[in-house]
């Protein structure tokens, strides 16, 4: 039975978050661990060695998040339970911090709502995406708006539902509650700027490092999940060489070692060119163009690219069930 307290918290939690997303009045833990990096960053990040405080900072926090969680569910063992000492109430909290670390929904609601905006007025669209991209979107086209929602859908599938999934098989909880506060640090403090180039130098490898495999993995589950959709059309394995292909030439041409991945893989599904360059903070980042297809995308775009991140989804949390189950 030990395996089912494994895949019962990942179910869970992955349906809360299905349901539920990120309810905006529920304290999350992430807020948290945004306030210990800014605290360490504004007391820190100044004279000299910025990079090697930054590198200490950045390993320390990711250490006491996994340490801090191990030692919870540990003592969580001492509680009285129906299912035995301690193992329900463990159950509960680990759902909880599966659901806290999954950011699926959340991400494909403020996307339709982009493209809402959008339907409505340009300046609507560029204040809808300006919430879920850090790039400049004061002077976006309605095309670059469009493009700018899509590459973050792709990015965020990697990053806030497949790598914390994958860090879940390979390290449970702590794992995974772990690698949010690597891919926080990285969302915080792994920029090029003046300011964080030094600083947040570590906060950045460590997201790269923590996200190679869940990157590409992403990319594969994208196209196996395309590919699901037209086997009703299709029974042939061409579109998966095809895609596979363009994420091969494709996937390196990101200033991310990672990110590219996801994004390519989309591109090749949609047939569309996502990258070009971008404002971050003021400072233009030339960005090369993954795929070469610059069509106008659409709405139907937009339902497609959300249709392909549930199906990656289904075929992660299954996937992990079952290295669970084989090894549980």
């Amino acid at each position: 039975m030990d395996w089912l307290f494994l895949i019962l918290p990942l179910l869970l939690g992955w349906l809360l978050d299905l349901l539920f997303g990120d309810p905006v009045w529920l304290p999350h833990p992430v807020v948290g661990f945004g306030k210990m990096i800014a605290f360490g960053e504004r007391h820190l990040n100044n004279g000299t060695h910025r990079k090697l405080k930054g590198a200490l900072m950045a390993m320390a926090l990711i250490v006491i998040v996994f340490l801090a969680t191990v030692w919870i569910r540990h003592d969580l063992y001492l509680l009285p339970s129906p299912f035995g000492e301690g193992t329900g109430v463990r159950l509960f909290f680990d759902a909880v911090i599966v659901f806290f670390c999954l950011a699926g929904t959340t991400l494909i609601r403020e996307v339709r709502q982009v493209f809402l905006a959008l339907d409505r007025s340009l300046d609507e669209g560029r204040k809808q995406v300006a919430r879920i991209v850090g790039r400049d979107t004061s002077e976006l086209s309605a095309q670059e708006v469009r493009t700018a929602a899509l590459e973050r859908l792709a990015e965020n599938l990697s990053d806030g539902v497949i790598a914390p999934l994958f860090w879940y098989a390979v390290l449970g909880v702590p794992g995974m509650l772990a690698y949010k506060m690597v891919n926080t640090l990285d969302s915080m403090i792994g920029y090029k700027t003046e300011r964080y180039k030094d600083f947040g130098c570590w906060a950045a490898h460590l997201d790269d490092i923590a996200n190679f495999i869940p990157a590409r993995l992403t990319a594969l589950l994208m196209i196996l999940g395309d590919w699901c959709w037209v086997l009703g059309v299709s029974h042939h394995l061409s579109p998966i060489t095809q895609h596979l292909h363009f994420v091969r030439q494709n996937g390196r041409r990101h200033a991310s070692p990672n990110s590219g991945y996801p994004e390519a893989a989309l591109a090749g599904i949609l047939n569309c060119r996502f990258g070009g360059p971008h404002y971050y903070f003021g400072q233009l980042f030339d960005k090369p163009f993954i795929g070469t297809n610059d069509r106008p995308l659409t709405t139907d775009d937009m339902k497609k690219a959300v249709r392909i991140n549930r199906t990656a989804e289904v075929l992660m949390v299954l996937a992990v069930s079952f290295w669970l189950l084989a090894n549980g």
